[in-house]
């Protein structure tokens, strides 16, 4: 990483980190407004998890003095809290939990719990993204299988989003760059999934 800073070093203005949380936040209401209207099912667990682990991260990047790119991963946190409120106001927007997402659920807590633990930056860092990956598995697969009770919008928004703040950094650390590029991944595999009904295609 840092080498690769070495040769492009100048990417874009730090201030465009807000944009990226702009974005997030628009991808973020769509998916919530379908939620209230029940045209989506959001797996309960998933987004729960979706907001805790990436309040770690928040917060182990806040202890570690981390710059503007801290709120590329506020925004991924404070998004799913929205949306998961947003569950309850629809009973239609319930998806029910099967043993996979209880199972994902627990090894996720299991994750946050260890950073309670340890309480040291990168490791914390590291058990979010555990969490947080092992949070996106029941919806990966509810995706998969059922592509319609999803919306890719949030997670292809947040893509844009993570883009926006790796290609802020100035400090090609670790505690700067590794969640957003998890949430790089992460996004793009389930926008992915979501919007080219992959499941579906394979079936």
């Amino acid at each position: 990483m840092a080498l690769l800073y070495n040769i492009v070093p100048n990417m874009i203005h730090p201030n465009f980190v807000y944009l990226g949380v702009f974005i997030q936040f628009v991808g973020g209401i769509s998916y919530l407004v379908d939620t209230v209207k029940g045209n989506i099912q959001p797996n309960r667990v998933s987004w729960f998890l979706f907001t805790m682990a990436p309040a770690l991260a928040f917060f182990a990047q806040l202890q570690q003095g981390v710059g503007p790119e801290i709120w590329a991963t506020f925004i991924v946190g404070f998004v799913p809290f929205l949306i998961l409120i947003a569950t309850f106001v629809n009973k239609k927007a319930i998806w029910k939990l099967k043993k996979l997402d209880y199972i994902c659920g627990a090894l996720s807590l299991l994750g946050l719990i260890l950073w309670g633990v340890t309480r040291v930056g990168n490791i914390a860092i590291i058990f979010a993204i555990l969490a947080d990956g092992l949070a996106c598995v029941p919806t990966l697969v509810k995706s998969w299988y059922k592509p319609e009770s999803e919306s890719d919008s949030v997670f292809l928004l947040g893509t844009m989003n993570s883009a926006i703040g790796l290609l802020v950094i100035t400090n090609w650390h670790f505690e700067n760059y590794a969640f957003s590029t998890y949430m790089f991944l992460a996004n793009l595999t389930l926008a992915g999934v979501i919007r080219f009904r992959i499941g579906k295609r394979f079936a």
